[in-house]
Parts: structure tokens; C-alpha cells; sequence
């Protein structure tokens, strides 16, 4: 707030630890434009991800941070990305990006525009040393003909969609997997090995405020899928409660269905947010990543 030219990021160890600082995201960050009408651009940086480690290195409450956003759910609003009315009417952006070209250009964004809103990021640390985890060169370009410009776009990807080169129109995809963070990976490995081509994965990267514009385009791509949303967290956590109301607005615009059409893949509702015992947390993590690409239909919701 004290320079809005510069970019501030404060970075928790884990994002677990991201608990103690409540006070503030809800006193300041959250709410203080709408209270104050004072902008900040303020990048709070916190590891999330299941890596085993237990419920105190494993989670930053995502679920928090969705539930105070002050988006509509049962609303689709101005989707125009030059008018950008979407980004100035939320209070603030919540992500879990995935490629390092994604990271670079969301922090980017953050100088860039011409207002301020708060940046809250999940960053897995795992994907650090991940081998798939990798962006090239000229997807960090602006220049507008370079290779990156035209097949990869030099911007923020709010969603990235299926890696497989799908075309407009995928009538014989059998299922849409929606997911958000580290678990593409695991389950991207899943379907290689099982060798399921008639299953898309589209990684949702910017989940506050919600892509409406984009997965409707998926929607649209993949008229016959079974859509299903894929979670490492418990069901109470993670991002399924904000996701699924406004998947499902989108979902009812196209004729898609309702609520209940929206498979969960995930763990079962906790009240803690992950094991402490590591083969407990490689069983449930392995059980999720095959159902999310089993032969079978997706029984609701387990």
C-alpha cells in the first residue's frame, strides 16, 4: 500500500503456517478496498500441496481463501478480457499455477495493469524438481511473431487446456477432469500409463475469479464428457465448495446439466487436512489419481 509501483510478496515456509497471519487477510487484504477504497497489490506467496509430510506441511487452507472472495456463484459477469471487469469488481485473485512461464507472467501481471487487487498464490514445492514441470524460453517472450507468441500465448493462462492437441469439437472424449495444482501431473502419469486417450485434463490456474469464459469453451470442446473435478484435498477443503456452484452456473448457460452431473475425485471429507502416516497418504493419493481415469462411470459423489 505504501508504494503501489512496487511488487511486495511475502512468502510463508509452508502455507499451513500462513494460519497465524489471518488477522491480517481478513482486516486487510480481503476486505480493504471495499472498506478503505485502498488498492494493494500485495503477493502472498504459500506452498500447497500433498507431498506426505502431514496435516502441517500439506495444506494452506485454500478453502479460506476462496470463501472470502466476494464473487457471485449463481452470476456469469462481464467476461470481456480488454474490459477486464471481472478482475476489478473481485476483491481479490486466487491461483495455483503449475508451469513456470504461468508463475512469471501471473507476478508480472501483478506490475503491469493499471490497478492493484491482492495475489494469493499455491505454489507446490514439489514442482520445483518435477522433470514435466518446465516452460520453455519463448513462452517468457512478449514479442508478438516469436514461436512462443503464437502456439504457446505470452500471457496468464487462467486455464490451461488438454496438452494432447485436441481439436475444437472432441465428440469421443468420454471425460473432462478438472483440476487445479500439482495433482495434473500425477494424474497426466496416470493416464499415459493406462493409456486412457479418450480422457481430457484442463488445469484451472486462476481459481478466484472464476474462468466462466474458458471452461464453457471446454465445455463446448467436449460436448459427450463426464465432467468431473479432481482434488488432492479432503472434500470439506480445497477448492471443490467454490468450484462447483459456479461450474455449475456455467455448466446450466450451455445445457450441460446440474449440480448433480459434477463428479467429485478427491479424499473424503477430514477434519484434518491430511494424514500424518505416509503409506496412508500414498494409498489415498494413488486411489484418487486411478479413479479420476477408471474405465467405469464416476459414482457420485464417492
Amino acid at each position: 500500500m505504501e508504494n503501489p509501483n512496487s511488487l511486495v510478496i511475502w512468502e510463508a515456509q509452508f502455507g499451513d503456517f500462513a494460519n497465524g497471519a489471518q488477522v491480517i487477510f481478513d482486516q486487510f487484504l480481503s476486505s480493504g478496498e471495499s472498506k478503505w477504497l485502498r488498492q494493494t497489490g500485495l503477493v502472498v506467496l504459500l506452498p500447497h500441496g500433498y507431498d506426505g509430510q502431514g496435516p502441517e506441511h500439506s495444506s494452506a487452507r485454500l478453502e479460506r481463501f476462496l470463501q472470502m472472495s466476494d464473487d457471485n456463484p449463481y452470476v456469469i459477469p462481464e467476461m470481456d478480457p480488454t474490459l477486464r471487469t471481472q478482475i476489478q469488481e473481485c476483491n481479490w485473485q486466487v491461483v495455483n499455477v503449475t508451469t513456470p512461464a504461468n508463475y512469471f507472467h501471473v507476478l508480472r501481471r501483478q506490475i503491469h495493469r493499471e490497478f492493484r487487487k491482492p495475489l494469493i498464490v499455491m505454489a507446490p514445492k514439489n514442482l520445483l524438481r518435477h522433470k514435466d514441470c518446465k516452460s520453455n524460453l519463448s513462452e517468457f517472450d512478449d514479442v508478438q511473431g516469436h514461436p512462443g507468441f503464437d502456439k504457446q500465448g505470452t500471457r496468464f493462462k487462467r486455464l490451461i487446456k488438454d496438452q494432447n492437441g485436441h481439436s475444437n469439437l472432441e465428440e469421443g472424449i468420454r471425460r473432462l477432469v478438472l483440476c487445479s495444482g500439482k495433482v495434473y501431473y500425477e494424474l497426466d502419469e496416470e493416464r499415459k500409463k493406462v493409456d486412457a486417450k479418450d480422457v481430457a485434463i484442463c488445469r484451472v490456474e486462476q481459481l478466484c475469479p472464476f474462468p466462466y469464459d474458458l471452461i464453457q469453451r471446454e465445455l463446448k470442446r467436449y460436448p459427450n464428457a463426464e465432467i468431473v473435478w479432481c482434488q488432492e484435498e479432503p472434500m470439506n477443503m480445497g477448492a471443490y465448495s467454490y468450484i462447483a456452484p459456479r461450474l455449475c452456473t456455467a455448466m446450466k448457460v450451455l445445457g450441460r446439466g446440474t449440480f448433480d452431473d459434477i463428479k467429485y475425485v478427491g479424499r473424503a471429507p477430514s477434519a484434518a487436512s491430511a494424514t500424518g502416516f505416509y503409506t496412508v497418504h500414498v494409498k489415498e493419493q494413488t486411489e484418487l489419481v486411478q479413479k479420476a481415469v477408471q474405465r467405469e462411470p464416476i459414482n457420485y459423489p464417492f
